[in-house]
């Protein structure tokens, strides 16, 4: 099959089928047909490497033992060559153990001959949503690079690169993922960032805010309840595990749950069973955990707010959010963000923020985070009447609070330069809340100036009170 007779073919990935035997490989090229995918053949690996340059192949499934060159010779070539084919290794009973071999040299699985079309079917299938993952997160890469955002995420510091470098390891795997960070970081954000880059994204997201429900609810909230379970239960109900099946829960303020609850969700977590409330039937389910607090998670557990053991299961990957303060120099790009969304969503065609008004944005400590910052822009956008965002559509109060900002840099005549160094560095670390990385950044000066500079500050002090 030419790469123009490919192209001219029906939907579907590009499978290259490696194969020495002439009645198998005709009858894999076939089924893999009526599947759907684009397929082209090759008796060998030799012959493979050809068909790749030519054909393109997203799949490779390939013999184990052929002539000339095998099918580990094969896959060690191409990834030599850097090629990003998944590769699906045949192999006879007696080869199992060099099929393994080839999983550690980067093979995606196995499978022996003769084949079975099922469990092919289901590993290419497993493979095409691992792929369309990929090209997701690729796409999401250069989004990155080119605009400073990550999906629906918006910032290029790097804290969020960091963050944005978990959520790209950890989004193929069901692994549970706890993240952290203060009211307003934008943790839901991250968990729906998480689930639509799994192979789960064409199933249910479940959001439950575990601190917003009376504890007398919670239980029966996040697993159901029978008829007459309880004063009020009238008819069955279903939870937000039975919702979520196949899909994403997202248990917000995880460490809000009553101990009973902890340790009904770790069973859930260990088992994949559980019960309504009221029930005696055990329930199968299919879910993946994302949980977030607010609270430092380590914390919590020695107050006896979150079991150590359900903390150990939830804290698989672990995602630590900054605060708007630890990342000030994404706050344009997330103000251009929100401005781009308020306009579509109203009509407006503001072009930006004058440079008052994105002074005052800056001075502001934001205590909020990016809701707050949202809520704003999305506040002033309502209110402006021209082209820009103007001093006057900001909130009042954060207004004030950078004009107290502002007053503190004046420096009073008869101020020597140690004296108004000192200030500077003082302002600017409150400004950053002692984030030093970003007062540094602030003041112009390096890290590790500015620890020397601060160390002789407490020399200097250390010395005047002697």
């Amino acid at each position: 099959m030419t790469e123009a007779e490919a192209a001219h073919s029906p939907g579907g990935e590009r499978v290259l089928i490696v194969e020495d035997d002439a009645a198998t490989r005709v009858g894999l090229v076939e089924l893999l047909r009526t599947w759907g995918f684009l397929v082209a053949s090759a008796c060998d690996g030799e012959e493979a490497l050809q068909q790749v340059t030519a054909f393109r192949p997203a799949i490779v499934v390939t013999d184990l033992v052929m002539p000339r060159m095998d099918g580990l010779q094969l896959l060690r070539t191409l990834r030599e060559e850097a090629s990003d084919a998944s590769v699906v290794i045949l192999t006879a009973q007696g080869t199992v153990e060099t099929a393994v071999e080839a999983i550690k040299d980067g093979a995606y699985d196995y499978l022996t001959k003769p084949v079975d079309p099922a469990r092919l079917k289901i590993l290419l299938d497993k493979i095409v949503e691992r792929l369309e993952t990929l090209r997701e997160v690729k796409s999401l890469r250069r989004q990155l690079r080119d605009q400073g955002s990550f999906g629906r995420l918006v910032g290029n510091s790097p804290e969020m690169r960091k963050v944005y470098h978990v959520i790209e390891q950890s989004a193929p795997t069901n692994a549970s993922v706890l993240i952290t960070g203060q009211s307003g970081t934008g943790k839901e954000l991250v968990a729906q960032t998480i689930h639509q880059l799994s192979p789960r994204a064409s199933f249910p997201f479940v959001a439950i805010n575990c601190a917003a429900i009376p504890e007398t609810l919670l239980e029966s909230e996040i697993f159901g309840h029978e008829k007459g379970a309880f004063t009020g239960a009238s008819e069955r109900r279903q939870g937000c595990f039975e919702l979520a099946d196949r899909g994403t829960l997202f248990l917000d303020e995880v460490a809000e749950m009553t101990p009973a609850t902890q340790v009904k969700l770790l069973r859930v977590l260990q088992e994949r069973t559980f019960r309504r409330l009221g029930g005696r039937q055990e329930q199968k389910v299919d879910v993946r955990v994302i949980a977030a607090t607010n609270m430092d998670p380590q914390l919590a557990v020695q107050q006896g707010k979150l079991r150590e053991d359900l903390y150990y299961r939830l804290n698989v990957f672990a995602i630590a959010l900054p605060t708007l303060a630890d990342r000030r120099e994404d706050l344009p790009l997330l103000v251009q963000s929100f401005l781009n969304e308020f306009n579509a969503h109203n009509g407006k065609a503001i072009a930006g923020v004058s440079h008052e008004a994105m002074r005052a944005l800056e001075q502001y400590a934001w205590p909020g985070n990016v809701r707050e910052v949202r809520n704003v822009i999305e506040r002033a956008t309502i209110l402006a009447d021209g082209q820009f965002i103007e001093l006057r559509h900001l909130p009042p109060g954060l207004v004030e609070a950078g004009e107290k900002v502002e007053s503190r840099l004046e420096l009073a005549p008869g101020t020597t330069v140690e004296e108004a160094e000192r200030r500077l560095i003082q302002m600017t670390l409150e400004h950053t809340r002692d984030n030093k990385t970003r007062a540094a950044e602030i003041l112009g000066i390096s890290l590790k100036t500015l620890h020397n500079k601060l160390n002789k500050l407490r020399l200097r002090r250390r010395e005047e009170k002697t």
